[in-house]
């Protein structure tokens, strides 16, 4: 143990907070929470402290200790969870969580779709969130399903293709789980007092929602629409099972806004957190990044907060509470904020600073979150600094003379084997480096077996990838790159055009030949030099998304050797050679399986007709 680790041992607080180890670069090794970090950190270097062999090995490699002191256990295992994912450590179990947050939208446009996402469109949709815990929202988006029966298909519903009978019922409409909007079977005002209700369930309005639905239950009921009003029963018992389990912070029921702010003025950030309390159950929290603070009053940044977050809100609450009171920066000529959500509200929004009760104790949790954030925002931009944008990638903009760094790489490739068991793959680099969860593979089915046709090959699978990017709007690649010349790369830039995604990146082609590339327009060749890092980048995408082709291919003729050696025994169909694939997994282990065995899977006959083949097989011998 070194000198600079003995006397930070010797000198770690007793309070509650989190733990980083670090080895002799300066890399985290492990993240703990700790209830007293001097009793917890200093156990590790105990010899008497019984670990296993994991834990003894990163002991033997710790040269350095950083913690940060929180003010109660509950923040510390808060903190712990945040910088596990950020810094990801080799010896902590990582739950990683790369992206944006998401939130819940309500497309605008005609029967609205409801669904998760993490691009915000300023396209007229309603969008709630974010959600930092993907379940919670999950559970929502579950809860919506299970209540309310909207579409879940992207068809356009324009009043006139309705009319013209253009679409038929799907899978969705037959076992209710859609009223059949595409058909004419629901109106749109019909349609819309739904989408009304589910904004009701995303605000946390579930007793006045609640309401509504017994008043339309009773209706129905004196209408004899008994049918109707057991819906409308069902619907509120699970809206009711919903609410149960949303988490209540407050006694009065009120539905309030939260704001407070923490401020590090070293650092140059504040964080202001919205806390959104419906009924009063917690539904959801909101943070955003202030900086430079550098002489700005926290009222003013706290202000400033409050009307970016209300300016784009769909909902507003009966109280609004602040850390800092955002009268004291306002000036004569602005509209003050309690008028501003009295006109939303149609009615006074009371603005208040607690400083005692309960209002405060909810006051302190805000505030605890928003300065859990700034830290974790310091360390971000820590590791921030340490990162650098991989050569190859600004070799490769200079090469293609792109506006942008070519970051996020699709790379596609078409395989075959004379003509037959036609696939596609596409791979995703980002930074440089295979992004392997994003990888795509696609099983062509427009050629004809037996006769090899690469373009038309190609058209399918540049469709099928990008047509759906398009629906979803991403998450779009910086740059395409197609494996071949010039006629794989017409094929592609042609459907892309067809599809609508040509304008949104750069395609290009690679040829193996002579590692030409080709770009859309131009007859000759792009001149890059062999010792070109971002060239050499390219053959990497190129060479990867063969070998993933090829890797599909061979796993699709090996299942299909193997499925066809099954339905050679008499009595074993398609069907009953899956299965026993699937249980067994290999021919070779079903000939091992005794009958009794077989007999659990396909029934006691099959299971004898496979026995009676294999040993049929043994008999005959080789």
């Amino acid at each position: 143990m070194n000198e600079t680790l003995e006397t930070k041992l010797a000198n770690l607080p007793k309070q509650p907070g989190v733990y980083k180890h670090l080895d002799d670069e300066g890399s985290v090794l492990y993240v703990g929470k700790a209830k007293n970090l001097r009793s917890r950190v200093r156990s590790y270097f105990h010899d008497s402290r019984p670990r296993d062999g994991r834990i003894g090995v990163m002991v033997k490699k710790i040269a350095d200790v950083e913690v940060i002191v929180t003010d109660t256990e509950v923040e510390a295992l808060i903190l712990e969870n945040n910088l596990i994912k950020e810094l990801q450590p080799r010896y902590n179990v990582n739950l990683r969580d790369d992206k944006s947050y998401p939130y819940i939208c309500i497309k605008n446009e005609r029967f609205p779709r409801v669904f998760p996402t993490r691009q915000l469109r300023k396209d007229g949709s309603k969008y709630f969130g974010p959600y930092t815990d993907v379940k919670t929202m999950n559970r929502m988006l579950d809860a919506i399903r299970d209540i309310f029966q909207l579409r879940t298909c992207s068809l356009d519903l324009a009043e006139d293709k309705i009319a013209a009978g253009k679409y038929d019922v799907c899978l969705q409409y037959h076992i209710d789980n859609c009223q059949g909007p595409c058909v004419g079977e629901q109106s749109e005002e019909d349609y819309q007092q739904t989408i009304d209700q589910v904004e009701q369930l995303l605000n946390g309005q579930t007793q006045e929602l609640v309401g509504v639905l017994e008043a339309k239950m009773e209706q129905a009921s004196a209408d004899l629409n008994f049918e109707e009003a057991a819906r409308i029963r069902d619907q509120i018992n699970a809206i009711e099972k919903h609410a149960e389990k949303q988490k209540i912070v407050s006694q009065d029921f009120v539905d309030r806004d939260i704001f407070g702010l923490h401020l590090d003025e070293e650092a140059d950030v504040a964080c202001g957190v919205l806390f959104k309390v419906r009924e009063g159950k917690m539904i959801g929290r909101r943070h955003k990044y202030i900086r430079p603070v550098e002489g700005r009053q926290p009222e003013e940044m706290i202000l400033a907060f409050a009307e970016d977050y209300y300016t784009d809100a769909h909902f507003f609450p009966t109280e609004v509470l602040f850390s800092h009171d955002p009268n004291a920066s306002r000036t004569d000529d602005t509209v003050p904020l309690e008028e501003f959500l009295a006109q939303q509200k149609g009615k006074q929004v009371p603005i208040k600073v607690p400083q005692r009760g309960e209002k405060a104790s909810l006051m302190r949790m805000v505030k605890s979150n928003a300065k859990l954030l700034v830290n974790e925002w310091k360390l971000q931009q820590m590791k921030r600094r340490k990162e650098r944008t991989p050569q190859s990638i600004k070799d490769l903009k200079r090469d293609l003379r792109m506006d942008e760094l070519p970051r996020r790489i699709d790379g596609i490739d078409v395989s075959h084997l004379g003509g037959t068991e036609t696939v596609a793959s596409c791979v995703v680099f980002q930074d440089a480096s295979p992004r392997k969860r994003d990888y795509r593979t696609y099983k062509i089915r427009s050629t004809d077996e037996g006769r090899p046709d690469d373009y038309r090959a190609m058209r399918e699978v540049v469709e099928r990838r990008y047509r759906r990017m398009v629906e979803e709007d991403g998450p779009w690649p910086d740059l395409v790159v197609i494996d071949g010349g010039k006629g794989q790369l017409s094929s592609a830039v042609e459907m892309l055009k067809d599809v609508g995604a040509y304008d949104r990146f750069r395609v290009i082609g690679l040829a193996k030949r002579l590692e030409e590339v080709y770009v859309p327009g131009d007859r000759d060749p792009l001149f890059i030099g062999k010792d070109s890092a971002g060239l050499q980048l390219l053959q990497k995408v190129r060479n990867e998304a063969h070998r993933f082709a090829v890797t599909y291919q061979r796993k699709r003729r090996k299942k299909k050797t193997l499925r066809s050696e099954l339905l050679d025994i008499h009595g074993v169909g398609e069907k009953t050679a899956q299965t026993l694939l699937g249980e067994f997994g290999s021919v070779q282990r079903v000939k091992e399986a005794d009958e009794e065995a077989l007999a659990e899977v396909v029934g006691p006959a099959k299971a004898e007709k496979v026995i009676d083949y294999f040993a049929a097989q043994i008999v005959e011998g080789p």
